[in-house]
């Protein structure tokens, strides 16, 4: 328990540690090599995980969101990041890419269908995943919604999340001169990619603690230091894709296409107070779409590891167990 609040910690309500039964690295043909695993029941119902980010990698507490008897759960870190390399690269490195990889792993498994279990970043890659194969999708659970829209862009790199963290925005936007504060992702862009090793990590760490300091309900402000190869990677791919408007053909792209993954079904667990990724996104995403069923989860921000968000996420999955065994 957590004695300060009386709650339990998001690890509570996790099955217990488990290794995977498969590891490799699948070499992609073009100069990536993805880091892949599989753990839980081998002839079990397969689910894809997708991590945040972009650029924010597995991590073994990941494993535990299933019930490793039922359950065949695949993970892969994402062109760039965690095992997968080249490191912090993002040439060949977008949105299709990693579709593409999906479908390079899905095939190499001998994997027909999967639930999509993705977070923020990973959200937005189940969603256009599903969109353009919905033929391999089984359900859909989604947390911390991220659409990948402008306006969700604004508000996180604009000044909208920094008006409930006034001291931490003005440590985010303080380095970047004035004339360049208009639009912080450009200026990050800009010294992420100099060329120049100190100044790129210096503002990869800086890009990373805001992200990382806004992400948990009770975030006190202190300085997240990442490792300093993980904020390289994390800050580099998310800010290149973010550059990039996400490699989507228009803004409002997943919710103009929506209709076309309305037939299948999907669970959204939002975090009412999350600053990154506002409920508004998973609210716009879910209204009208009669298989969606939005959880709303009461004093829980953005992160996997919040309590509130992690109990429920498990209580999702364990009760997909029974429908998907009749799917």
């Amino acid at each position: 328990m957590d004695h300060r609040s009386g709650q339990k910690r998001a690890v509570e309500y996790l099955y217990p540690p488990v290794e995977p039964f498969d590891q490799r690295v699948i070499d992609m043909g073009d100069g990536h090599r993805v880091y892949m695993e599989q753990c839980g029941n081998p002839t079990g119902i397969p689910v894809l995980v997708l991590h945040g980010g972009p650029g924010g990698g597995c991590s073994p507490a990941m494993r535990r969101y299933f019930d490793p008897a039922t359950y065949r759960v695949v993970l892969f870190d994402q062109r760039g990041c965690g095992r997968s390399r080249p490191t912090a690269s993002v040439i060949g490195n977008t949105t299709w890419h990693l579709i593409g990889d999906i479908e390079t792993i899905r095939e190499s498994l001998g994997i027909d269908r999967f639930i999509l279990f993705g977070g923020s970043w990973g959200a937005t890659l189940a969603l256009i995943y599903a969109l353009s194969h919905p033929e391999r999708v089984r359900h859909l659970v989604l947390r911390g919604v991220f659409l990948g829209q402008q306006a969700e862009l604004d508000w996180f790199y604009g000044g909208g999340a920094g008006a409930f963290f006034p001291e931490l925005w003005q440590r985010f936007i303080d380095p970047i001169p004035v004339a360049e504060q208009d639009d912080l992702v450009a200026a990050y862009h800009r010294r992420l990619f100099s060329g120049n090793m100190v100044e790129e990590m210096r503002f990869a760490r800086l890009w990373a603690q805001w992200e990382n300091a806004l992400a948990a309900i009770a975030s006190d402000g202190a300085h997240y230091e990442s490792p300093s190869e993980y904020a390289r990677a994390f800050s580099r791919l998310e800010n290149h894709y973010f550059q990039n408007k996400i490699f989507l053909d228009c803004d409002g792209w997943i919710l103009r296409e929506r209709a076309r993954i309305e037939h299948l079904g999907a669970t959204i667990v939002q975090g009412r107070y999350d600053m990154i990724c506002p409920p508004l996104g998973a609210y716009t995403l879910a209204k009208g779409w009669r298989r969606c069923d939005l959880r709303m989860v009461t004093l829980a921000g953005h992160a996997l590891s919040e309590p509130g968000i992690s109990a429920e996420l498990v209580h999702v999955m364990d009760g997909l167990r029974p429908l998907m065994k009749d799917d």
